[in-house]
Order: structure tokens, then C-alpha cells, then sequence
């Protein structure tokens, strides 16, 4: 009996001296995949953070001359922002300088208020870039990047561009900054500028929002003017801060789309109008 025992508490604490090496070594694991990803995060944030700069540098973005550019035809009254917006310049930027570097090169975006102001890329996918830089390297950072459905050519109704909100404030990592009421104090934070081969357009923000993950703001297609106008005022409504833009079945919209948190449960979404343009 006593044996028996001494052989029942052996095996007892041969299985707790198991459990803890197999705890031990999910732990070591744990820490060594964890110590990977932190690695990797700030390899990858370093080789973003190089391409930028080497990009910033090379790159001129220059005010136009705008006295020929179009305007929107709107109904705003006269204490309306969108007069005040109409005085911001068009940008230029040559394209073509940075094709040499990547041929994917379709536009070049500015959000004022954020740190957005990157040359952007599309392909045949909206995969690609989430995991490829603008050098094509590898690199979770990913880059700015157009829907593949856009044309770009100055006749979509909605031009989408994604990126990651990197936690550094990279890519679209500042575009939450929208939700904040600093961002939305200053009017002049309201505009986003960009640049393609077609046209260098100023775009008047009327939606800043975070939502659960949902595809019913980056729709393309639409069968009438009134389904379109109805369309834009859902996400005129869904937004936190109520701009005072009144929408038209004639607007042309830019959306920028992006991950809010850690998880990809939510996103932080802007919209814009197209309320003046220079074609090119």
C-alpha cells in the first residue's frame, strides 16, 4: 500500500514537472515569436521610413497656377467653407520621375492635418500592396494604394485608396487623426489635394467616420444619379462631424479607407468632394 503511494505521488510530480517544461517552453516560444514580429515590425518601419525620405527629396510638389482650373457647381451660400477651400492651390507633381522607380505609380495624395502625402500605387488587386513597399520589396508596412477598380482617368464617381494605419503615423497611420476635435476645429483641415495624370484636383472633406468592417462605402458602380446622390448622403449622415457640404448627384468623390485599433474589426473612413481641378 505504502508503495503503491509512493508511487501514485511520483507520477504525480513527474506529470507537474512535465507541465511546467511544456509551459516553459510555450513561454520561450511566445516570447520568441513575439521578439520576431517586433523585429520584423521595425525592419520593415525603418525601410518604409528610408523609401519616404528618399522620395520626399527627390520629388518637387509644387502649388499651381490655378486661374484656369474648374469649379464644382454647388448651391453653397455664401459663409459656406467651400469658398474658402476654392482659394487652396492645386498641386503638380511629376509622375513620370517616379515611374522610373515604380511603373505601379498611378497619382500623388495630400491630407492636410495628417501625414499623408505619398505617391500612390494600383494594381491588378487590392493585395498586393498590404504587403509590398513602394520599392515592390516585401514589407508589412505595404503602401498607399488605389482600388483596382478605379480608372483614375477623372471619370470614376468614387476613387478609393487604402493603406495601413501604422502605428508610427506612416502610411494612413495619422488618419485618425480626423476623429479628433483638434482635426475638426480647423477648417482648414478639411481638404485633401491630388495629383494623376488626368487632373490635380482639391477635394472638400463632408465624411470623417470609424465604422464596423463593412464594403457599402467603397461600392463604384451605380445604376441611377439618384441611387448614386442617395448613397453619398448615407455617408454624409454616418459621419461624426457634421460638415456643412451640400451633396450632388454630380460630385465626383475621393474615399481613403484604413484599419482603426489593432484589429481589423473597424475602420476610419474619409470622404471627399472634387470642387476644383485642373485637367493636365
Amino acid at each position: 500500500m505504502a508503495k503503491e503511494k509512493m508511487h501514485i505521488h511520483k507520477t504525480k510530480s513527474h506529470i507537474k514537472l512535465t507541465m511546467a517544461k511544456i509551459i516553459a517552453l510555450i513561454c520561450v516560444v511566445g516570447i520568441a515569436i513575439s521578439g520576431y514580429h517586433i523585429i520584423t515590425w521595425l525592419f520593415d518601419a525603418k525601410n518604409t521610413q528610408e523609401q519616404t525620405g528618399e522620395i520626399s527629396e527627390s520629388t518637387n510638389v509644387a502649388e499651381l497656377d490655378d486661374s484656369d482650373a474648374e469649379t464644382a457647381e454647388s448651391d453653397e451660400q455664401e459663409d459656406s467653407p467651400y469658398w474658402r477651400y476654392l482659394k487652396q492651390k492645386l498641386i503638380d507633381v511629376d509622375l513620370n520621375a517616379l515611374r522610373q522607380q515604380n511603373s505601379d505609380t498611378k497619382a500623388w495624395l495630400q491630407v492636410t492635418g495628417t501625414n499623408i502625402n505619398y505617391p500612390v500605387v494600383q494594381t491588378t488587386n487590392n493585395e498586393y500592396y498590404l504587403k509590398h513597399s513602394f520599392d515592390k520589396s516585401y514589407n508589412s508596412a505595404g503602401w498607399v494604394f488605389a482600388d483596382f477598380r478605379n480608372k483614375l482617368d477623372g471619370t470614376d464617381r468614387n476613387t478609393i485608396f487604402y493603406a495601413h494605419a501604422r502605428s508610427d503615423g506612416s502610411m494612413f497611420g495619422s488618419l485618425k487623426n480626423i476623429l479628433s476635435s483638434s482635426w475638426v476645429s480647423d477648417d482648414n483641415n478639411f481638404t485633401v489635394r491630388t495629383v494623376n495624370d488626368s487632373v490635380s484636383g482639391l477635394w472638400q472633406v463632408f465624411s470623417v467616420y470609424h465604422v464596423p468592417t463593412t464594403s457599402d462605402y467603397i461600392q463604384t458602380d451605380f445604376h441611377s444619379d439618384a441611387e448614386y446622390l442617395e448613397w453619398l448622403n448615407m455617408l454624409k449622415a454616418r459621419s461624426s462631424y457634421k460638415f456643412n457640404a451640400n451633396m450632388q448627384a454630380s460630385d465626383k468623390i475621393i474615399t481613403l479607407s484604413t484599419c482603426y485599433g489593432a484589429t481589423n474589426s473597424e475602420r476610419v473612413v474619409m470622404h471627399a468632394r472634387l470642387i476644383k481641378w485642373l485637367e493636365r
